[in-house]
Order: C-alpha cells, then structure tokens, then sequence
C-alpha cells in the first residue's frame, strides 16, 4: 500500500542520502555547504529558514527557489513522474521539502498568494504529514 492507501497509485519517491546533510550536521556553514553541494536541496532550504527567521524575504525567495528547483531535478532522476508521495518520513526527502516550505513561506510575504497557495497544496500532497512537521497549515 502507498502512503496516500491508493493501491494503484505511485509508489513513494524516497531520495538519496544526501552528503551535505552530513556536513551540516558537523557544523559547517550553510553558504559553504551549498557552494561544495550546489545541488542539496537541504543546503538551500537551510539558507532560506535562516533568511526567513531574519526577515531577508527576497533572499529567502532565491534560495528556496534554488532548493526547490534542485529538488525537482533530485525527484524526477530518482524516478518521480511529477506526482506521487514524497515522504516526510523518510530523511533524505526532508530538503526537498524544506526548501518548498520555504518557498511557501516567502511567497506568502511578499503576496504571491497563488504561488503561496501552490507550494502548499504541493507539500500537502508529497505527504499529508509534511506541513503540520514544517510548522504550516
């Protein structure tokens, strides 16, 4: 069974292990770590939060976006087909879906409402569970 319980739906799209996790967890800056990693969703949606939680929307806007896109690029060579869980559950996936929160988040601040409104149906639909874990909705 899939996680949305369709037996004939997707399966679930799980991502890598992603090595810039590591390097985030020992500490190195983000700015760094998304310069060795240019393609970690984790790493730009890191840098986003941290824009977001210091009130550079429009740099927050870019680096999700970046994150965001890169994730897309991430999903679709691990097999997704442009719908189909992506599992909060599983930790890899988590950058990916960082970085569409934050892209939530500062799109609702600067009054993009459809976009805002997008990225959480989008997130909702990776996985029911995701914004209620990302603080949202």
């Amino acid at each position: 069974m899939t996680l949305h319980g369709n037996l004939l739906g997707p399966e679930p799209t799980l991502l890598p292990v992603d090595p810039a996790a590591a390097e985030l967890d020992r500490g190195v800056a983000p700015e760094e770590v998304a310069a060795a990693y240019p393609t970690s969703s984790l790493a730009w949606a890191v840098l986003a939060e941290r824009a977001l939680e210091n009130a550079l929307t429009i740099t927050a806007y870019a680096y999700a976006r970046t994150g965001y896109h890169r994730g897309l690029d991430q999903l679709r060579r691990s097999g997704w087909k442009g719908f189909g869980p992506v599992p909060w559950s599983h930790e890899p996936n988590r950058g990916f879906l960082r970085a569409l929160a934050a892209l939530q988040r500062a799109a609702a601040l600067i009054g993009e409402t459809d976009e805002a409104e997008r990225c959480l149906a989008f997130l909702t639909d990776s996985d029911p569970a995701a914004p209620a874990a990302l603080g949202l909705g």
